[in-house]
Order: C-alpha cells, then structure tokens, then sequence
C-alpha cells in the first residue's frame, strides 16, 4: 500500500469524485420539506473537512438553483471547488427523505445529472495526483456507464501517481443490477488501498455472511485496509496484519442518514492524521454515532472538537 504520510508535495488530503445532490427531507410527523445537501461521496468530504482533513471536489453541477446551493455549501465548509464543472444542459440531482416505522426511505431524482455525464476524458490528472487521497464510491460508479469508466480511470490514475485509493462500494440495485455490481467491486478493490464498505451491501455483492469471512475477501483482492461497519456493532478493521472489532457508541439516534459517509470521511482524516487504522476506526464509529443525533445528511456530522470530546467522554 501506498504510504499516507508522502504529504510533503500533496496539494490536498483528500480529492473525491461523486455525486452530489440537493436534498429534501420530511421528519416524522412534520409537513414541511427541510432542505439540505446530500450524495455520498459530498457527505464524506464534509466529514473529513469538518475532521481537519484538506479536501476538493471533483464533479459536475447543473447550472442551475441546486447546483448553486450545493456549491455555496463546499464553499462554507472550506472545501476546494476549483476542479467542479457546470453544464448548462444536465441538471442537477435531487433526492427525498421520509420516515417511517421502517426508518428512512429514499425516493431519487438524478437520471441524466450532470454528474452522471462526467466521462474518463474529463479527469483532473493532475489533481488526482496532487492529493494524498481520492475517495470514490459504487454509486459514483453505478450512475452511468461512462461514470464507472471514469471512476476506475481515476483509480488507475491515482495508483500510478503513488497516492492512496479509498472505495467505498455503498450498493445501490435501483441503480445496476447485482452482476453489475459485483464486476465493479472486483475491479475496484484491485485498485484501492482502503476499503469502506458496510455490512449488509457486502453481504449482497460477495454471498458471504460473517464479517471475518467478508473482510478477508476484501483484503485477498487488493485492499491493504478495510473498514467494514457493522451498524449497532461498531466496525471490524483490518489490515494484513491484524484485525479488530471497534465496539459501537450509544446515543440518542433520530436519524442514520449519511451515518456511512460520516464514518468514511471521518476515518480518512484521522487515518491520514495518525497512520493508525484502529485508531481511525474508533474515531470514525463516534463521528458516525454523533451524526445520527440530528435530521440530515450534513447538518449533524460533528467536527474534530466534538469527536474528541465525545471520546474523552466515552472513555476512549
């Protein structure tokens, strides 16, 4: 694996390539329609950013009122937006959330987004290569053919260019079918160093059923570390080396939306911070539980003061 610490000629910690989208979201027993800003790999750079972590984005936007917003938003944040392109003929993604005794459900509005037209010709080489991390996902991959060609592209490229490769696969079937998908983690987990996938889509996309039995798979495929969450129990990281269960922390959760992407960009920041992968672990399970304590994607996620307080609290 690449080595995290080669920051010394890296522009930023963290480039991602994803899709955003502009999000809708009803609470129980409410109305009214609360606005906000979602897609999973935005989520994690918002983590990370809030984490202490350097990050830019790479992306399409419709130029139109909820590409603005979304921008306006990475802009808040701190979050590079020099490499985001507009197009005045795809419009920007949107997406609903609503709740119910099931928990949260959402209901998508992207096909032909701007993001989903980004094509391999379109990559910022140099950028990919100027960042100590590109951070990708399954449904950045799963939103278009020419997406998957240009998300494996940007992998490839930031192999080559000796930088880390973070994946998390975040399966989504109304987007691909299962084959599809499964072709897409095989080649991708070649092609990453850290992998960040959640229980049940690993369950799904490999047929196997313990935890161990999935981590290890990941590992014999490429990937020098994995972050597999396991939701109410914590997460199970492993490298090469060694492996460890990172215990759950218990709060008061109203809503796991964007509960993975917390965990994925938290544990960027603090695996770059320290070289420590358990460590980056149990700081991302408590960035995670944290950002379940509000409604939304992004407005809960905690910063680096809030995740150290929660552990210092918790006994970490």
């Amino acid at each position: 694996m690449n080595d995290p610490a080669s920051a010394s000629a890296a522009t930023f910690d963290i480039l991602g390539f994803g899709e955003p989208l502009f999000e809708f979201n009803r609470p129980p027993g409410q109305t009214l329609w609360q606005e906000g800003i979602g897609g999973d790999v935005s989520n994690a750079l918002v983590a990370a950013q809030r984490c202490g972590a350097r990050c830019t984005m790479f992306t399409a936007l419709g130029s139109d009122v909820f590409g603005r917003a979304i921008m306006a938003l990475w802009t808040r944040e701190g979050i590079d937006t020099e490499r985001v392109r507009w197009r005045d003929d795809a419009p920007t993604g949107i997406y609903f959330i609503t709740h119910g005794e099931g928990g949260h459900e959402f209901t998508y509005r992207r096909t032909g987004s701007a993001a989903s037209q980004v094509t391999a010709a379109d990559l910022p080489a140099a950028s990919i290569g100027a960042a100590r991390v590109l951070h990708v996902s399954g449904i950045s991959q799963a939103i278009s053919a020419n997406a998957l060609d240009a998300v494996l592209g940007a992998m490839a490229q930031a192999r080559a260019a000796g930088r880390l490769v973070s994946y998390d696969p975040n399966l989504r079937l109304k987007l691909w079918p299962l084959a599809a998908a499964r072709d897409a983690l095989r080649l991708s987990l070649a092609l990453c160093d850290i992998a960040l996938p959640g229980l049940d889509d690993m369950r799904t996309l490999t047929g196997l059923d313990d935890p161990h039995d999935i981590v290890a798979h990941c590992l014999d495929q490429g990937a020098g570390i994995v972050a597999l969450t396991l939701g109410r129990d914590g997460a199970l990281v492993a490298t090469q080396e060694a492996s460890q269960i990172i215990p759950a922390f218990k709060v008061a959760a109203v809503d796991a939306t964007g509960a993975g992407d917390t965990f994925d960009g938290a544990f960027l920041a603090e695996y770059l911070r320290s070289n420590d992968a358990f460590r980056a672990g149990a700081f991302a399970n408590a960035a995670a539980a944290l950002s379940t304590q509000g409604f939304g994607a992004v407005a809960p996620m905690p910063d680096w003061a809030a995740v150290k307080a929660f552990l210092g609290e918790a006994g970490t």
